[in-house]
């Protein structure tokens, strides 16, 4: 019995694998880069895709393309290019619709020559900044700049993958890529009238919240500190610190042991603990019990008023012994954890965070509000805001492995001026010869990307770091099931269910259906799977109304962009919503009438810049 006399032909076949892939992304439970694998896996085993062209897409240019833009993003961060920039964003006034303008505006421009999340990374600590300084509701910045970060990348052929996925897929298609500024004419406009949009009108769609994720009062650490003092019989007199832990069976972090006039932070302190010492320590109510019932340590009691009668001299001793401990020195520091942070999914105790990378966890807060459970159940995930402890002068590098971004205590450093110049005069070379047509967009990113780590710009450690595992692992397991769409069938049966549009109705018609579906494709899944979705489609779509491809792939390029309906949609709205202290149901508000201004823009534009 073949698969055939079930009526299981090839297009069924396809739209039953892209079903449940589309469900596993959805759904959640699994990252996307395995959902991808599993289906392209899956196609190989139900003959949709050749066995031997399986991992082909490992070698695709779009693929390169995008691994090769990570490394040259990574590339300005470090070189400082962006750091002038910030340093200059930081002088705007009070007026929130300037700061909007400046943020956003900046974010735009920078997403059109890195990639759109590797700004945003780079602006939301200046965010962070601006809205603590001027007390402003960073609700009302973190947004904007979020959906500032996806229109910038509509601007240029690198400014998102599925940019350069469009590009490549017009190269198989007609043997000629869209170029490094085919992108402009209409990604400009479109940027554009987004920006004045949000600037205008749409940051009064977003939240007003005093998002306790976002601001120095977060965590409330003073409330939670608290002084604790080793006595004769208590259980922890004779203990280290690690001992400690063990017996409470809890990471309680320690943040110093105050011995005499001595103070040592936590993490520096590796002896046993005496009569006299005092552990400073952030615990709530719960963990203080903990501490009191296990291990014999209660709470230093603030010294009592003097009863009447009796002079202050008679305890100014007493006072003096009891001075409250000084906490200058100690490094804490606020992270929201990545989209392709190694914390995800894991707790404290797998991650060893204090063991290997000597960070102690003081507090997670998560949907703008602080997680009251104990921190060794935590399993972090996307958006979470840390409230870490560390060495100041490891605890940057710390986080840049964890894949975490500082939010707080965050200093902008100019970089060197000749790393800046070498990196701006690489990438310069890098376009130029695009545009001269001298090399593909793959070869010459790729070419920027090796030089700048052979003269240094990058370190080849921070090289590789850059380079975002999960996307690529998506891109080339998509790419073989996107070709099966076209191949079996199944995107001509979708582009003849839009044609029955054209029968009746103008083709913009079929257009804005093509921009509605694969819009809302991208809010629930990569926007990169959209992009290589609905290319076949697009190409069908093309064909069946015998016009021009490019206006058709053009609407595929805008539309997939424009994930601003969900959290989920984009790295970037996942990266904003614990620092914003945003909920599911916030980005709609803004993101639904943004989506609209950008569909009225974007079709009327391509079809003026591309014609059917």
């Amino acid at each position: 019995m073949t698969l055939e006399s079930l009526g299981l032909t090839p297009s069924t076949l396809v739209f039953i694998v892209l079903g449940l892939t589309l469900a596993a992304f959805i759904w959640g439970r699994f990252r996307y880069d395995l959902v991808a694998l599993a289906a392209l896996l899956g196609s190989v085993m139900l003959g949709l895709v050749p066995a031997d062209e399986a991992f082909s897409g490992f070698g695709h240019p779009a693929v390169i393309t995008v691994a090769a833009v990570l490394v040259l993003s990574r590339g300005f961060e470090r070189s400082g290019v962006v750091d002038v920039i910030a340093n200059q964003v930081l002088k705007v006034g009070e007026r929130l619709m300037l700061q909007l303008l400046v943020l956003v505006g900046t974010v735009v421009v920078l997403s059109g020559v890195m990639n759109n999340v590797g700004a945003l990374a780079l602006l939301l600590p200046v965010a962070m900044r601006l809205a603590r300084e001027h007390n402003t509701s960073p609700s009302l910045l973190l947004m904007p700049l979020a959906f500032g970060s996806l229109l910038g990348g509509l601007t240029t052929l690198i400014g998102t993958p599925p940019n350069i996925i469009i590009s490549a897929y017009r190269g198989n298609i007609t043997g000629d890529n869209f170029g490094m500024f085919s992108f402009s004419p209409v990604g400009v406009a479109v940027a554009l009238v987004g920006l004045m949009f949000i600037v205008i009108v749409g940051w009064r769609l977003t939240p007003k919240r005093n998002s306790q994720a976002a601001t120095d009062d977060m965590f409330d650490t003073a409330n939670y500190l608290v002084e604790l003092k080793v006595t004769e019989d208590s259980k922890a007199n004779g203990l280290t610190l690690q001992q400690l832990r063990d017996e409470l069976e809890e990471t309680i972090p320690v943040l110093a042991v105050v011995r005499e006039d001595n103070r040592r932070a936590g993490y520096q302190f590796h002896g046993v603990l005496r009569e006299g010492d005092i552990l400073l320590l952030e615990a709530g109510p719960d963990e203080l019990k903990l501490l009191e019932d296990k291990v014999g340590l209660s709470a230093i009691a603030e010294p009592e008023e003097p009863e009447e009668g009796q002079s202050k001299g008679d305890d100014e001793g007493k006072d003096d012994e009891r001075q409250p401990v000084d906490t200058e020195g100690l490094q804490l520091i606020e992270a929201v954890v990545r989209n392709d942070s190694m914390m995800i999914n894991r707790s404290v105790r797998q991650l060893r965070l204090n063991h290997q990378f000597g960070l102690h966890l003081v507090a997670v807060a998560r949907d703008g509000g602080r997680l009251k459970q104990r921190l060794r159940d935590i399993r972090f995930q996307t958006g979470d805001v840390l409230l870490l402890q560390g060495s100041e002068n490891e605890i940057a590098d710390s986080l840049s492995t964890l894949g975490c971004l500082p939010l707080a205590n965050r200093e902008l450093h100019l970089g060197q001026p000749r790393k800046l110049a070498v990196s701006v005069g690489i990438f310069a070379l890098a376009i130029v010869a695009m545009l001269l047509d001298l090399l593909p967009a793959a070869v010459a990113m790729s070419s920027a990307a090796l030089v700048s780590l052979l003269i240094g710009v990058l370190p080849l450690r921070d090289g590789y770091q850059a380079i975002d595992g999960p996307v690529i692992v998506l891109l080339a397991a998509m790419l073989p099931v996107g070709e099966a769409l076209e191949t079996s069938g199944g995107a001509d049966i979708i582009a003849e269910a839009l044609l029955r549009f054209g029968v009746e109705w103008p083709i913009v018609v079929s257009l804005v259906g093509l921009f509605l579906l694969s819009m809302l494709l991208s809010n629930v899944v990569n926007n990169a799977a959209a992009a290589l979705l609905m290319a076949p489609i697009a190409s069908s779509l093309a064909n069946g109304f015998d016009a021009s491809l490019d206006p058709f792939l053009m609407v595929v390029a805008v539309s997939a962009s424009c994930a601003f309906l969900t959290p989920i949609g984009h790295q970037s709205n996942t990266l904003v919503l614990g620092p914003g202290g945003y909920r599911f149901g916030d980005y709609w508000k803004l993101g639904l009438p943004l989506s609209l201004v950008v569909m009225a823009t974007a079709i009327p534009a391509i079809l003026w810049v591309w014609p059917l």
